[in-house]
């Protein structure tokens, strides 16, 4: 299996942004655990992050026909775009939304999600294990 795993904006600063929010992982350090898992459970995974919600984008549609999957943390990406939301919806692949941190319990602003709706799931709050979830989720369900 193939997941596509993208990181939205300001996550480049994990580890130094926030860390009582985010923690203390780097993203480099999350990127590899994130490849070690996957490869322990024979998925193959093309990791991409960006503050730029149109090289996201063009990352999905270029990646179409390469994912069965993707896994997402679409950052404040999540609350507002709707280029975002549509892209997944046009690539038609089965989509797992994560967050590191509890966005249910921060700013209400952050409870809004325009991506859930498109997703086999939502997962918020668990830290890098979101990630590694999501995957999972993928696997059962292709």
């Amino acid at each position: 299996m193939n997941i596509l795993v993208i990181h939205g904006p300001n996550l480049n600063l994990l580890g130094e942004r926030e860390p009582e929010i985010y923690g203390r992982t780097t993203l480099t350090e999350l990127n590899k655990k994130i490849t070690e898992y996957a490869r322990s459970r024979k998925v193959k995974v093309r990791i991409f992050q960006s503050n730029h919600e149109g090289k996201i984008i063009d990352f999905i549609h270029k990646n179409r026909h390469w994912a069965q999957g993707i896994v997402i943390n679409p950052a404040a990406l999540t609350h507002y775009s709707y280029a975002l939301r549509d892209a997944l919806a046009a690539v038609a692949l089965p989509t797992v939304e994560v967050h590191l941190s509890n966005i249910h319990k921060r700013e209400s602003f952050r409870k809004l999600s325009v991506i859930k709706p498109l997703c086999l799931s939502q997962i918020s709050g668990e830290g890098e294990k979101s990630y590694l979830k999501g995957i999972d989720i993928l696997l059962k369900a292709i």
